[in-house]
Formats: C-alpha cells, sequence, structure tokens
C-alpha cells in the first residue's frame, strides 16, 4: 500500500493564556474560531482548508504535554495529515511491517470534518495523526 498524503489537516499547539492565542490567530491571521470544547480547553480554528488546534496548557488536554512550552516542555502536542484511500486494515499492516506501533483507529474531528484516523509515533518521538479524507 503506497500512501498518498493530500495535506496538513491539523497542528495542535498547546498555550499558556488562551484568549490571547484565539486574538492572535484570528483577529491578526484572519483564523475564524470554528469549535469549541471547553471541558477540554480546546479551541479550533479554521486556517484555510486546515485547523490550528489550541490548548490551554491549565485544561485536562493540555496537562498531557506536561510543563508549558519552553526549554523543558514542548509546545506542539502532535500533527496530523490527511491520507487518500485510505483502508485502515491495510495501513495498520504495512505500519507494522516497518516497526511501527500504531494506536487504535478512532473516529477524530479535523478540518475535513469526522473521520477515521490513528496515531503513530516518528523515530524522535513526535505523535502523527493519519487521518482519512
Amino acid at each position: 500500500m503506497a500512501l498518498e498524503i493530500v495535506g496538513l489537516d491539523h497542528l495542535v499547539l498547546r498555550v499558556r493564556d488562551l484568549e490571547s492565542s484565539i486574538a492572535f490567530y484570528c483577529e491578526i491571521l484572519g483564523c475564524q474560531e470554528e469549535r469549541r470544547l471547553d471541558e477540554l480547553g480546546l479551541v479550533q480554528l479554521r486556517a484555510g482548508r486546515s485547523l490550528i488546534d489550541l490548548v490551554d496548557v491549565a485544561a485536562p488536554l493540555g496537562q498531557r504535554g506536561g510543563s508549558p512550552a519552553g526549554l523543558e516542555g514542548r509546545n506542539l502536542d502532535h500533527f496530523a495529515l490527511q491520507i487518500r484511500d485510505w483502508d485502515a486494515a491495510a495501513l495498520r499492516a504495512k505500519l507494522a511491517g516497518h516497526g511501527i506501533e500504531s494506536g487504535p483507529v478512532r473516529e477524530l474531528y479535523g478540518a475535513e470534518g469526522v473521520g477515521e484516523a490513528v496515531y503513530i509515533r516518528d523515530p524522535d518521538g513526535n505523535t502523527v495523526e493519519l487521518k482519512a479524507v
């Protein structure tokens, strides 16, 4: 199975001040607020065909990343790549054949709406979401 990446689905940034970040991305850069999940501390902004997800570092989802961004903490939670011709079983088999463990197939919301996705880690430990389009 050959993977065909068609674009960046979304980027998740852990932020110290959610409202300042929303103002920056919306008022200055022209993004539009699309979705808010206050119980997670998550705000999803439309950036063209993609999304920028802002996660409050003090909220439940943001706390998973450890300290706020800086020399000791990471700011990028994960990024998502859109995959054409999605076949979850074939994809998981391909990844396993390369020694890459994938998480369970889940229904997740992204720039193109809800679709199947799996999480993997790159060689440096960065989380990559592979998402059906």
